[in-house]
């Protein structure tokens, strides 16, 4: 076999992203906050670009300031009707940055630690039992619970655990009433012995908590040693404790999402689709800045090649940013147009939508309007909604085709089991049969995983909670 080395030369075609293109792509995943933060960062960094002072839409290279206040707003997109001003709801919203924040409205309220730290600074504790509180206050977590290896604190502490657990119990009765519980066993016991209300009986039934979840009261009524009435009354005082006491207090700054678009009727029929001008950044060329300095370089071959090479930037990115408001509205517009029965009707209406729908209807790859989709909000007169709530799995019709969404269907169990009497108590075999009534070609499992999913308790669980609380009724009256 002769081996020898040559120089071979072969043509071939492939795709490659061009830098421009690479950083369009991250301009379009970016949130308004990020992308904010971005467009800030630019305004340092390049000195040809500023603020744009008017309302308006960044203008595309190549427009001036007056052409910019004239022209309609970018995020303005009727369906259904001709096009047109804004709408009312402009009239009705603050308008430019003269809008308070919602932080201004927002009362600072007390965390959990903060009042247990103000309860330990009460309690008249040894020096060294003082110590021991604020370790274990500093394990607390937001729900109340207490998560630390009492071993390995006592250990770091050079302390007893005996003086660790002495220390616990003093805790366990400061407010609210469950707090620094190790299970859910304990903080229901807490709170049971502070009304004075754990008595055997009732220590069964917490030990047993997992038999309650089952349903299986006949089991319990031996455990116990109660009757049916007893039993009832028992579950009740468990159902009235909290089983996350932490969770009443507000454990950071509350998170408030910001829809991206606006959904709305139009007067002339049909829906009518905004993108929110809070969430557009909005920049432009500095034309003045940019004469003045142009004066200064033109003997100076470097400083013109640094501000020739600002100003590409800076309309690199007012065209990106125009180009992003237009993406996210065209795809908003046709989630809009492909949903229209859910605005109209509700969500038993929504249609099955996959993200190829869209994007063969505006021409654009699936990819893109993942990207759009992802964390960003819409807000209609239903509500605020993720874009991504809108795509649902098809269900088979009895007709053929898919005429169904899976969110729809779901919905649509909801609602049987929400029509349930004490007489009439639908298995999911009923479920399945009265839902090919209606057009709906679903498989029994496929019903049970539906309702386990919203946390609905099977048709015999439920017959036993409606016959019960029947129960319950009748003595009452």
């Amino acid at each position: 076999m002769h081996l020898s080395a040559s120089l071979l030369q072969r043509q071939k075609q492939r795709m490659v992203l061009s830098p421009q293109a690479i950083e369009a792509i991250r301009l379009l995943r970016l949130t308004h906050t990020e992308l904010h933060q971005l467009v800030e960062q630019a305004l340092e960094k390049n000195p040809v670009l500023k603020p744009d002072p008017f309302d308006d839409v960044s203008p595309l290279p190549g427009e001036d300031q007056r052409s910019s206040q004239s022209r309609s707003e970018i995020g303005e997109s009727p369906i259904g009707g001709p096009s047109g001003g804004r709408g009312q709801w402009k009239s009705q919203r603050s308008s430019g940055n003269d809008r308070p924040a919602v932080e201004e409205f927002t009362a600072h309220t007390e965390t959990l630690h903060d009042h247990v730290a103000r309860q330990v600074a009460l309690t008249p504790f040894t020096p060294q039992e003082r110590l021991i509180a604020g370790q274990l206050a500093a394990h607390l977590e937001d729900t109340g619970y207490l998560q630390v290896n009492l071993f390995d604190l006592a250990g770091r502490l050079n302390v007893r655990q005996a003086d660790v657990e002495r220390v616990i119990g003093i805790l366990q009765q400061f407010d609210p009433p469950g707090i620094f519980a190790r299970t859910l066993s304990e903080c229901l016991e807490i709170q049971l012995r502070q009304q004075d209300r754990f008595d055997p009986a009732m220590a069964a039934l917490v030990a047993n908590l997992e038999m309650l979840a089952r349903g299986d009261f006949q089991g319990l009524k031996q455990r116990c040693g109660v009757d049916e009435e007893d039993l009832l009354d028992m579950r009740n005082e468990i159902r009235a404790l909290d089983p996350k006491p932490g969770d009443r207090f507000q454990s950071g700054t509350p998170e408030t999402i910001v829809p991206d678009v606006w959904v709305m009727p139009s007067s002339e029929g049909g829906w009518r689709v905004e993108l929110d001008p809070a969430t557009l950044p909005k920049v432009l060329i500095n034309h003045t800045y940019v004469a003045e300095i142009s004066q200064l370089t033109n003997q100076n071959p470097e400083g013109k090649a640094f501000l020739d090479h600002c100003q590409e930037k800076g309309n690199w990115l007012i065209s990106s940013l125009k180009q992003r408001a237009k993406t996210i509205l065209k795809v908003a517009t046709e989630i809009v147009r492909q949903q229209d029965a859910f605005f109209t009707h509700g969500a038993a209406h929504l249609r099955p939508l996959c993200l190829k729908n869209v994007a063969d209807e505006i021409g654009m790859h699936e990819s893109t309007v993942s990207r759009v989709t992802s964390n960003r909000y819409m807000l209609t007169p239903r509500g605020v909604f993720e874009l991504k709530y809108f795509f649902a799995a098809p269900i088979a019709s009895c007709e053929g085709g898919d005429a169904h969404s899976a969110k729809a269907v779901r919905h649509r169990i909801k609602a049987i089991i929400a029509e349930e009497s004490l007489d009439k108590v639908h298995s999911d075999e009923d479920i399945v049969a009265q839902l090919k009534e209606t057009g709906i070609d679903v498989a029994r499992r496929t019903v049970t995983k539906y309702r386990e999913a919203m946390n609905i308790p099977s048709s015999i669980r439920r017959r036993r909670e409606k016959r019960l609380s029947a129960a319950a009724i009748k003595r009452s009256d």
